[in-house]
């Protein structure tokens, strides 16, 4: 995997915690600054559940970022849980604490108080705190114990102003960032066993309600007559497997939707894509659009969460009302019937994501946000360096994991 070179971090030591660690997109994020900070100089240990998947763990492997595991505490609010991260951060002589959506917000903050180290929160789309009273304020504690609160998205950004009655400049927008993809031949078309005039719609993202694969599935009904050789493809996991199959079958679609599970492949299943389809219900900034993005895939996406500015209003992809088939199939028809004008925006996509959405412009984001908290010197050298350049790691697969406690 190509990381970015940031310069020197030397002597600087993060925590990264997080309370979850499926394939996700915060635990995606997670292993791209862990990975890319590691690689800098800088030393970092990722604190994971102990009862998790594991899934993350597995991507830190190889890459020198330790790891601890904790136990998730077993009541709402636990003075031992945070004792206990408290603990890890004191043994680790962390200099800089950075927790990752609403639990570890709480937790992280509280422990980096006691430790005497800066916190930073990075919220990822998740408006779980709203729900509730208590949860709001449990929030509000978080973010003023904290030296820095990141939102990736300017709509998250206003929605927790909202939400929580903050002040908006108490929160940072630092949009998600992915590395560059190169798609090569891809073998998804030989192993759907579609023929030469087949057209495949990709679509990537677990299968949950709020991803709005039943909408997806629900517009290519509404294409088929007209579109008979397009098939669909979904990339993820989740409850609504057997449900998304039934919605298929009940259309006619059975032959026509495919339904890959979970896959580590992406840049093959975007190689294989005549159009990228994000048709969620609700989102911050997807790391799957972004990646779509660069590998020049035409887009067609609901406007929702930080998509149209991605997008760029609709110049690098088309943007459609969330849970709508008609609109879907509206936009798609219309790229399925105008190939020109699909190559265009996929060419527009990707230099788009370049600018914008480079992992390296990330992770020097959040680099900042450290330097701020920490005024570490050896972080200064970052800012006399291009924008773009990237170093070889060594496989991830290629080593054992990094210290494990």
């Amino acid at each position: 995997m190509v990381i970015p070179s940031v310069g020197d971090l030397t002597g600087l030591r993060i925590a990264h915690l997080i309370d979850t660690d499926g394939p996700g997109g915060a635990e995606r994020v997670v292993a791209h600054l862990a990975t890319a900070l590691q690689a800098a100089g800088a030393w970092n240990v990722a604190i994971l559940p102990e009862d998790g998947e594991g899934w993350l763990a597995r991507q830190l492997a190889g890459s020198g970022v330790a790891i601890e595991h904790f136990r998730s505490p077993e009541r709402a609010l636990s003075p031992t849980f945070a004792r206990s991260l408290e603990t890890v951060l004191r043994r680790h002589r962390i200099a800089v604490a950075h927790s990752h959506e609403f639990t570890m917000a709480l937790y992280g903050a509280w422990a980096a108080r006691r430790a005497g180290v800066p916190h930073v929160i990075t919220m990822h789309g998740s408006r779980y705190y709203a729900g509730r009273l208590r949860r709001r304020l449990a929030m509000r504690a978080a973010i003023a114990l904290s030296g820095r609160t990141v939102a990736v998205s300017g709509r998250l950004a206003d929605d927790m102003r909202r939400d929580l009655r903050v002040p908006r400049s108490r929160i940072a927008m630092i949009a998600n960032g992915v590395p560059d993809l190169h798609p090569g031949r891809s073998t998804l078309r030989d192993e759907l066993q579609l023929g030469p005039h087949d057209q495949l719609l990709v679509a990537i993202g677990n299968l949950y309600p709020v991803k709005g694969h039943q909408y997806l599935i629900d517009a290519l009904a509404l294409l088929a007559a007209r579109h008979p050789n397009v098939h669909l493809a979904i990339g993820g996991r989740g409850g609504l497997a057997d449900a998304l199959s039934a919605r298929a079958c009940n259309h006619g679609l059975a032959d026509r939707v495919h339904l890959l599970g979970l896959r580590s492949d992406v840049s093959n299943l975007l190689g294989a894509a005549h159009i990228f389809v994000l048709p969620s219900l609700s989102e911050g900034l997807p790391l799957a659009l972004l990646e779509a993005m660069f590998a020049g895939c035409p887009i067609v996406a609901s406007d929702v969460g930080e998509v149209a500015v991605a997008l760029a209003d609709g110049e690098a992809g088309v943007l459609v009302e969330p849970g709508s088939p008609a609109a879907l199939a509206a936009a798609l028809d219309a790229l399925l019937s105008n190939p020109k004008r699909a190559r265009d925006l996929g060419e527009r996509a990707t230099r788009q994501a370049r600018n914008e959405y480079d992992i390296a412009i990330m992770v020097r984001r959040y680099v900042a946000a450290y330097q701020e908290l920490v005024g570490c010197r050896t972080l200064r050298s970052l800012f006399s360096r291009p924008e773009h350049p990237a170093t070889q790691l060594p496989d991830r697969n290629a080593a054992s994991m990094g210290s494990s406690s």
